[in-house]
């Protein structure tokens, strides 16, 4: 059996740990970010830092908010006082290396599955810093301040198109030219910016869903996936070890 050549859209900071699973599992990984991140040090994130013995809880939801408040305020996470909930066992893990201690982490790795928490612990009535890019979702803190809480968002790092878009339309011509065999998303933003690099959308999807196995993170980016009518899977686990493994499983079924 050949090996699978995947493609990897995710932020090239982040991308280094699936490279080596996709090599570990057997295949071939092919890099082309349609995302990339960028820590910044707001007015928002300075308020935020203001205000860090206020905070009943903190959250955070991807390790690139840890990596902002170490460049930018590193005094902030060795002097903080109150509870901490994450989103996802990279994030929690980082948190752990800088001396933190895990309040709080949904089993299901979304914004939903860390709302139904705080609902099940009836947690109101508390000020809550919520650190991220300012083009997330808007379900997190709008539903925490339902709950009777008081939120405090501030801008950790931007959300950006890719600075580089050459590699992705290298990767479309691959693609168009059947050299890759999966193709995995791990945000909504790496789907849409993807799809708007891409010269003839239609085309592309009809070619993803003919040739390719489509692998996303979870059900928020497959509802994105939906919207370009893309066929995807994704794993039970939001994680990007669950997902290559889910990867690498359905494709040997698919090729035995």
């Amino acid at each position: 059996m050949s090996k699978p050549v995947v493609a990897i859209t995710r932020p090239k900071d982040r991308a280094k740990k699936a490279c080596e699973i996709v090599e570990k599992l057997g295949g071939s990984a092919i890099l082309a970010p349609t995302l990339d991140l960028e820590p910044v040090n707001s007015e928002s994130l300075k308020n935020l830092v203001s205000k860090k013995d206020e905070l009943d809880w903190i959250i955070f939801t991807s390790p690139t908010t840890i990596v902002s408040l170490n460049k930018f305020h590193p005094e902030f996470l060795k002097s903080l006082n109150c509870k901490l909930a994450v989103i996802g066992n990279k994030t929690g893990k980082l948190a752990e290396k800088n001396g933190l201690t895990v309040d709080l982490m949904p089993q299901d790795f979304t914004a939903e599955g860390l709302i139904e928490e705080f609902k099940k612990r009836e947690i109101t009535n508390q000020t809550i810093g919520i650190p991220r890019t300012a083009s997330a979702r808007p379900i997190l803190p709008e539903e925490l301040e339902k709950l009777g809480n008081k939120v405090i968002l501030a801008e950790a790092y931007k959300s950006l198109f890719p600075m580089d878009d050459k590699t992705v339309k290298e990767l479309i011509d691959m693609i168009e030219n059947k050299e890759i065999d999966a193709i995995t998303f791990t945000s909504p933003l790496t789907v849409e910016n993807f799809f708007k690099i891409a010269d003839n959308k239609q085309e592309l999807a009809k070619i993803l869903n003919d040739n390719l196995l489509t692998v996303c993170i979870g059900p928020i980016t497959a509802n994105v996936l939906e919207k370009y009518d893309i066929a995807y899977i994704y794993p039970d686990t939001y994680t990007v070890p669950d997902m290559m493994e889910l990867l690498f499983k359905t494709w040997r079924e698919e090729n035995e």
